[in-house]
């Protein structure tokens, strides 16, 4: 069980369904019955689905008369962003060695003879 807020962040976007509809979320509000249109599932698990975006921080929920349109969150998405760049510096090293090994592959071979 996550308890920490980057945990429960990761675990609330570990699921595609969930990714899916904080992508359909970035391009603006929408109700449950939108989000779940594209999704072959019921809408029951659409809202079990909100409910953990919810509780991870990731979206919140309006109330507009008889509708309660979701709406994306971003800061659990910056705290992610700040954790993953904090290793982009081992990634990035990685990728300087394998440029400088296959630029010596390509290099003609020097005859010894």
């Amino acid at each position: 069980m996550a308890t920490d807020q980057l945990s429960t962040t990761f675990a609330a976007l570990a699921d595609p369904t969930r990714r899916a509809i904080l992508a359909r979320l970035a391009q603006g509000e929408a109700t449950v019955n939108e989000l779940a249109e594209p999704f072959e599932v019921s809408l029951q698990a659409v809202s079990k689905h909100l409910k953990v975006l919810e509780a991870a921080g990731l979206i919140t929920r309006g109330r507009m008369r008889q509708w309660r349109p979701c709406r994306l969150e971003t800061k659990p998405l910056v705290v992610v962003a700040d954790w993953v760049n904090e290793y982009r510096q081992f990634w990035e090293a990685g990728f300087d060695r394998l440029d400088e090994h296959l630029r010596l592959l390509r290099e003609p071979r020097k005859e010894t003879e």
